[in-house]
């Protein structure tokens, strides 16, 4: 039998994820609100190569297949999500959920390769219809936090090319973590300082799920992400926590 002396430390991946957070007036604005963060640490950061380039690909004939025709907002998720922004005053036809967003760039020239982790993390999000943003872990102040913004959190971005700090509307959800806001609009758009670069080697990827979007599907996409870093870089050490109102809440 193992006792609880005997077991492994927690790592640092662990611990950061362990004191990750979603407030409870997220909660209250969308019960079925789920989110699944991944750390992956010992990846190799680069320019889009062979491997990514076949894994979005991959995804972009899934996306087509499942689209049909489609717009992005007739699926049942994209909708949800559709939704969710208009319960704290954003408007979805401007500021765009990023799995819409993206599911609208397919054609006809299918997404911009950006570098070899982003193309990986874009190749699940749109493949299994859900927000998916990835940042670097080792750019940001501490662990992040899903909340209900006051307005005064300040937001590093960029305006005609130019660096811009900006502050989201009262009541917007964001992620921040103890500095400032790293992505507005809950998956929005992500600020500078935290983004993925061809020198990452320490991420964290946030998976956004709604109703009808099942924990199990949610799990795949994980799954499926987790496969995709492991394809660029063998050696990457991957954790997971999912964190959900009430009693969903799950470390693996």
């Amino acid at each position: 039998m193992t006792h609880p002396q005997d077991a492994a430390p927690p790592t640092d991946a662990e611990e950061w994820l362990a004191a990750a957070s979603v407030d409870a007036a997220v909660f209250a604005l969308r019960p079925d609100y789920r989110a699944l963060l991944l750390t992956a640490d010992g990846l190799r950061g680069g320019p889009s190569d062979e491997t990514s380039e076949r894994v979005l690909a991959a995804a972009e004939g899934t996306a087509r297949r499942v689209l049909d025709g489609q717009q992005p907002e007739q699926l049942p998720h994209p909708a949800a999500w559709r939704e969710a922004y208009r319960a704290f005053g954003a408007k979805p036809q401007r500021t765009r959920p990023s799995v819409e967003a993206l599911l609208r760039r397919l054609e006809p020239d299918g997404l911009p390769r950006i570098d070899r982790i982003t193309n990986v993390y874009n190749a699940v999000s749109i493949a299994h219809l859900l927000p998916l943003g990835g940042e670097d872990r080792a750019a940001y102040a501490g662990p992040p936090r899903l909340v209900r913004a006051d307005g005064s959190e300040p937001f590093d971005t960029t305006a005609g090319g130019e660096p811009v700090v900006e502050h989201p509307e009262p009541g917007e959800v964001v992620w921040r973590d103890p500095a400032a806001v790293t992505c507005r609009r809950w998956n929005w758009r992500q600020g500078v300082r935290t983004r993925i670069t061809t020198d990452t080697t320490s991420a964290v990827f946030i998976l956004d799920a709604l109703d009808p979007l099942a924990d199990a599907e949610l799990h795949a996409a994980a799954d499926a992400l987790t496969d995709g870093l492991l394809a660029l870089d063998p050696d990457a050490v991957v954790h997971r926590r999912l964190i959900g109102a009430a009693d969903r809440t799950m470390v693996v």
